[in-house]
């Protein structure tokens, strides 16, 4: 289902959305409430250009004359019976307002109107596809309200009656059909046809009143194609019904194409015409006078009878204006083109064929609009000129003038016109390129300490290896610390045949471990080949004890040293005192042994008391 909020917003021109709104907001003041209904909701849901607006308020629509009339809106017409009022307002836009009436005909073509409800003056209209409406209230805005399914006629392009009896209660409605049919290229339904011809051949189109006949001949000189509904109705026999004087035989047709093909060409320039006024003295052009003077005073618009007679004069004052000296420069004459009223354009370029006038339009359709190609849109965004800068729009068509009067030739005179538009340089992001750098230098830093740390690693493994690999040297250099004394409490205990100088070998091989499981502990995952060196130092402790046998306190060593917490205090503590015994070499080698030699003399004793 199409969504009618979209559709009112964005298929209405600036001008009807304007208007809908002064009517809409003129409703509410007066406490009325409001709907869009007939052809205007049948083309926005086909899809067809919207020529005019249908309005109808819950009220008496004559009322609001005065204020339409305050809000811009011109009368042109209005009917007492009906309720209705024919405005027209800026920008060529033809409103009808009029009231939610229900409707009776005692006689055919004598309606009777009644005050009523939006539904039920949707049910009292001609045709299926014209009984739709959609509400302009506040809370129901673009609500559509279809009670006769008329959206399912426009689908399969068709137009079927409302009532059984439409065509006899109003036979005008016959005249109507045809000139939809001939506009949107649509086709009665089967019974509708029916209906139709029925009400041809018994002449029903007798009981239709003056007043509908001048509505339905003005109409038709408000169509896009006036010609090609005439010579429909022409061919249904219509036309003289409206007017006997009317003819397709009377129409200036080779003028009226040329008129056609020049409205198109302003078209595509932007400046859109409603061409009915000037379409009138085409359609008419073989008409004796009078017969003209009599159709013009059955129209009910006869505001659009005064459009008639005085577009002419706003015609020639146009083309006199744009041959004067005041547009000599083409900027002018462009800003005269869009100023002035698009059909006194029409009509001028249409009727006057002076050199002054066929030369400026010559130029406006191709010479001028080339200067667009010339704006330095790279230029512009390097002075950070862009379409985000307040006044761009203007700036563009300031350029636009001048280039089109053929100033700013170089890139020099552009710089100095475009200087004053340039906002400043915005400051360089200093803060944020600090920032950067400083990350950078951090993550630089901790690399760096990283590579030192794994040299550091590197080293005090190498120094094991040095130590393990070299056990000789090892005894010269003995100072055991005084926490891990008592694990050497235990060693020469146990071994009562070992030398003196054996035992400290198994002392420093300790710390060997120690600084080795630290290191490996530092160190990254690949270096955990350290722990090599420490397999290799056991087998000397087995050559440096021959009787493992005899020794029972042997596996006790191996048992103690086996948790992992009680190994690793001892070690931390040890692997500081082996750097500072290196420094103080001998000063503290001799009361060493002399503190071990007690421990020494009481372990026989023990043995002694065993064997006994």
């Amino acid at each position: 289902m199409a969504d009618y909020i979209y559709l009112l917003e964005n298929r209405l021109s600036k001008a009807q959305h304007s208007a809908l709104e002064k009517i809409r907001e003129v409703a509410r003041v007066k406490g009325l409430t409001s709907f869009l209904v007939g052809g205007a909701v049948r083309d926005l849901t086909s899809g067809s250009p919207v020529r005019d607006l249908d309005v109808s308020v819950q009220g008496n629509a004559l009322k609001l004359k005065k204020d339409i009339e305050k809000v811009g809106g011109i009368v042109s017409g209005e009917s007492e019976a009906a309720q209705s009022l024919f405005v027209d307002f800026p920008g060529q836009v033809r409103v009808e307002i009029s009231s939610t009436l229900s409707v009776t005909y005692p006689k055919p073509g004598k309606p009777v109107y009644k005050s009523s409800t939006i539904l039920e003056d949707l049910r009292r209209r001609d045709f299926t596809a014209n009984a739709m409406a959609l509400s302009l209230n506040q809370g129901s805005y673009g609500l559509l309200m279809d009670p006769l399914n008329g959206v399912a006629d426009i689908e399969n392009r068709e137009l079927r009656l409302v009532n059984n009896y439409g065509f006899i209660e109003d036979p005008v409605r016959m005249i109507r059909a045809v000139r939809l049919m001939a506009r949107l290229g649509w086709q009665m339904d089967e019974r509708t046809r029916s209906r139709y011809e029925t009400g041809k051949e018994e002449g029903y189109i007798s009981a239709m009143s003056p007043w509908q006949a001048g509505y339905e001949a003005e109409e038709v000189f408000h169509e896009e194609d006036p010609l090609r509904v005439m010579s429909k109705l022409e061919a249904e026999g219509w036309l003289k019904v409206l007017n006997p004087a009317l003819a397709v035989s009377k129409v200036n047709t080779a003028e009226l194409e040329k008129l056609r093909d020049a409205q198109m060409q302003l078209q595509v320039h932007g400046i859109h015409a409603e061409a009915a006024a000037v379409n009138f003295p085409l359609l008419t052009a073989k008409m004796a006078p009078k017969d003209v003077s009599a159709l013009k005073n059955s129209f009910v618009r006869q505001g659009f009878v005064r459009e008639i007679e005085g577009l002419e004069a706003e015609g020639k004052a146009f083309a006199a204006q744009l041959s004067g000296k005041e547009a000599a420069t083409p900027s002018v004459a462009w800003k005269l083109f869009y100023s002035a009223k698009p059909e006194a354009v029409l009509w001028a370029v249409h009727h006057v064929k002076t050199a002054g006038v066929q030369n400026k339009l010559k130029s406006f359709y191709t010479e001028w609009p080339q200067a667009r190609q010339k704006i330095p849109y790279t230029l512009m965004q390097e002075m950070r000129i862009s379409s985000d800068l307040s006044g761009y729009e203007e700036l563009v068509d300031k350029l636009f003038f001048e280039l089109m009067d053929n100033h700013l030739a170089t890139e020099e005179e552009q710089k100095a016109f475009l200087e004053p538009y340039s906002p400043p340089a915005p400051p360089p992001p200093v803060n944020v390129r600090r920032a950067r750098g400083g990350r950078k230098e951090s993550k630089a830093k901790g690399k760096k300490k990283a590579a030192a740390t794994e040299e550091a690693a590197e080293a005090v493994e190498g120094i094991a290896e040095e130590v393990a690999s070299a056990p000789e040297t090892v005894p010269a250099k003995p100072a055991p610390a005084k926490k891990p004394e008592k694990k050497a409490a235990v060693a020469p205990a146990a071994k009562k045949t070992a030398t003196p100088e054996k035992a400290p070998a198994k002392k420093v091989v300790v710390p060997v471990k120690a600084v080795v499981k630290t290191v490996a502990a530092k160190a990254p995952a690949k270096k955990a080949p350290a722990p090599a060196p420490v397999k290799k130092a056991v087998p000397a402790k087995k050559a440096a004890a021959p009787a493992k046998k005899t020794i029972p306190t042997k596996k006790a060593v191996v048992q103690k040293p086996s948790p992992t917490r009680k190994a690793v205090a001892p070690v931390k503590a040890a692997a500081k005192p082996v750097k500072k015994v290196v420094a103080k070499a001998p000063a503290k080698k001799v009361p060493v042994p002399t503190k071990k030699a007690a421990p020494a003399k009481k372990a026989p004793a023990k043995a002694a008391k065993k064997s006994r």
